[in-house]
């Protein structure tokens, strides 16, 4: 597979998020944007977006959704799952054309912790793609730590992106955009198809971080 050297040059393109407002949302739009990369943060509020972006400071800027959809060269999707399918329906002209990054796991909580919810297309990212058909839907971002992303303290995030698709060349984009933040590598993970056990690692995770007082990630090894 492409090794980290072997990955495209990135390092220009600016970067949207749907409902960056969200703690990982405004994570991500953080290190992005440390990285040197223009970032756009996206609610249903101009108002909050514009904020919430004053607050990260770095150059970030803050807009509606549909306007972060249309300007953005990448889109990244990190709305609560419950607002997702609605959202990129409402986006998906805006949205043609574009690589569109999915990294919301769809997850349901109780007495007993996280679970992974049934999604009837097999995952949210597949949702994704069926909503958005002319879009480039990867999938990615799934276990970063919000907590991490956002702590100064941290300089370096010490784990692996596991990024998703169909498309090898949206891939390896995402994998190099994942590269971008310290410590951090992207690794193809295999197709769209198989997001749904990705997203759903994430309430394994949350049950390692209760029970260890952590913020854990993965890393694949021998890669």
């Amino acid at each position: 597979m492409a090794q980290k050297n072997d990955l495209p040059d990135v390092s220009g393109l600016s970067i949207g998020i749907l409902g960056g407002t969200g703690d990982q949302g405004r994570g991500l739009a953080r290190r992005f944007a440390l990285a040197g990369h223009p970032v756009l943060i996206g609610s249903r509020s101009a108002e909050r977006a514009r904020e919430v972006a004053e607050s990260l400071g770095a150059g970030v800027r803050g807009d509606e959704n549909a306007v972060v959809a249309a300007e953005a060269d990448i889109v990244i999707v990190a709305v609560p799952w419950e607002g997702h399918k609605a959202l990129l329906e409402s986006l998906r002209d805006r949205l043609a054309g574009k690589i569109v990054v999915d990294c919301v796991n769809p997850l349901g909580f109780d007495k007993r912790g996280a679970y992974a919810l049934p999604v009837e297309e097999g995952s949210a990212a597949e949702q994704a793609a069926a909503v958005l058909p002319e879009s480039r839907v990867v999938a990615a971002f799934h276990h970063v730590s919000a907590v991490l992303l956002l702590d100064p303290s941290v300089e370096k995030i010490d784990m692996d992106v596991l990024v998703l698709g169909d498309d090898r060349e949206a891939t390896d984009i995402v994998q190099a955009l994942a590269s971008r933040i310290p410590g951090v590598r992207g690794i193809y993970g295999g197709r769209l198809r198989n997001a749904g056990q990705v997203e759903a690692l994430t309430a394994n995770l949350i049950a390692i971080n209760r029970r260890y007082k952590a913020h854990a990630g993965i890393r694949i090894t021998d890669v």
